[in-house]
């Protein structure tokens, strides 16, 4: 049985709160890697890459704004050595707890050897939880969308309303390889060279207390309410992932999530898969000495969105101010380093694939 999703404009007015709809971040041209910490330390999926800092990737061309799109490449000019092949591997300065997220991409990288993804993860992995919103890998042809959790998380005999297939049903990382729960799209215009050639299109996260579900609309069916900037899901119709959360799979197992973009070669998932997916020889040796091969390894992004309800006590209310948890949850603050606090691992890294980063005093 499908669940209703509340409209935006009815989760605001719940509970006598003042309180409004806020687009609380806008990622996009000049300013878009303002809002980004460059990870530049191993690859934790054991890739064949070098992750650069900021400096790096703004000198050797990587990262750049052009038209007012936003450009990610990776090394597609030079034999490599060392770590591996060059490429960018960013994580947003603020965190999240719910909220609606847009992304709006036109390219992203293809070919064998790659494993892009987009996606949000808790620093505390895995018991704050990760949400893969893009991700695959060689010659792959339709997105993978997958939560990963600690254990107690399960879509085991949960009805669920969603359009694309279903691969795997317990979210425990901890088992199974980390495969996670994850739900394919079915559709060749999700992921891969059709993909790119309908120029992509926006990629929704709508992640409450209650569920957490991803959609995708190939660029000549976006819906008119993300175009004119008043998005409404409850319009959308049915997502390509829903995971609704309760008892199944508490909602306090994702938190603290970090937006993540970044594309790794070979490794745990596209290095294992390399041979099975249609690519030939070593991965390895392929991406160390084929950098023709990757001119088409890069991301383009409009923008990133992402839309909160902030909820204000009236009078009657208690006071002092008082955080509210109706369907979505605020953070009164994004979690960033402070004057004389670095960026650092976390003590717990998302091992699941890259780590996230976090924030240590000095």
């Amino acid at each position: 049985m499908a669940r209703p999703i509340l409209m935006m404009v009815m989760l605001c007015t719940l509970m006598n709160l003042t309180a409004s709809m806020t687009l609380v971040s806008d990622f996009q041209g000049d300013t878009f890697f303002d809002n980004f910490d460059f990870w530049s330390a191993p690859d934790p999926t054991h890739g064949y890459v070098y992750y650069t800092t900021e400096a790096q990737a703004k000198e050797w061309n990587y990262t750049f704004v052009s038209g007012n799109k936003v450009y990610i490449y990776s090394d597609h000019t030079s034999i490599s050595s060392g770590s591996g092949r060059g490429s960018v591997r960013i994580s947003s300065r603020k965190t999240y707890d719910s909220g609606l997220f847009l992304f709006d991409i036109e390219h992203m990288p293809i070919g064998c050897g790659n494993w892009p993804a987009v996606w949000t993860c808790g620093p505390d992995w895995p018991n704050e939880g990760e949400i893969d919103v893009i991700e695959g890998v060689n010659k792959q042809q339709v997105n993978r969308q997958t939560l990963h959790s600690k254990a107690g998380c399960s879509m085991t005999n949960v009805a669920r309303n969603q359009t694309g297939h279903t691969n795997t049903v317990d979210c425990n990382s901890l088992i199974n390889g980390n495969l996670g729960c994850s739900v394919d799209d079915t559709r060749t215009t999700s992921f891969g060279v059709v993909y790119n050639n309908n120029r992509g299109g926006v990629h929704a996260l709508w992640w409450t207390s209650s569920f957490i579900q991803v959609f995708f609309f190939p660029r000549n069916t976006i819906p008119s309410d993300i175009i004119s900037g008043n998005p409404n899901p409850s319009s959308w119709g049915a997502p390509v992932g829903d995971w609704p959360l309760g008892s199944n799979c508490p909602a306090s197992n994702f938190q603290n999530h970090q937006i993540i973009v970044d594309n790794t070669f070979c490794g745990d998932w596209a290095g294992n898969t390399f041979n099975s997916d249609g690519c030939t020889g070593s991965c390895t040796s392929f991406v160390q000495n084929n950098p023709k091969a990757f001119t088409e390894a890069y991301w383009a992004i409009n923008s990133f969105k992402a839309i909160l309800c902030f909820s204000i006590p009236t009078p009657a209310q208690a006071l002092p101010w008082t955080r509210y948890s109706l369907t979505l949850r605020w953070r009164a603050a994004p979690r960033l380093c402070r004057q004389g606090c670095v960026q650092s691992p976390a003590p717990t890294p998302c091992l699941s694939r890259r780590l996230a980063l976090g924030c240590i005093c000095t």
